[in-house]
């Protein structure tokens, strides 16, 4: 099991150095922060202190952004 473990956190080490670790899914609260921001209805500063909580939300932003 400890080889699993490692492995899977290679996996995702890797993944995440690659920047495709995006594909992970937002739950429902973060999908509509998304939608808001980029709406335009969530100020920049409020969103900084949201993906300081949750930075997957930066990672999904940018894959948004570059058309993925």
């Amino acid at each position: 099991m400890s080889i699993h473990l490692n492995v899977s956190g290679l996996t995702r080490n890797i993944f995440h150095s690659l920047g495709l670790d995006h594909a992970r899914a937002l739950t429902a609260e973060q999908s509509l922060l998304l939608e808001c921001y980029l709406a335009g209805q969530i100020p920049e500063s409020a969103w900084s202190d949201y993906v300081f909580e949750m930075p997957e939300l930066a990672r999904h932003l940018e894959a948004r952004r570059r058309g993925h």
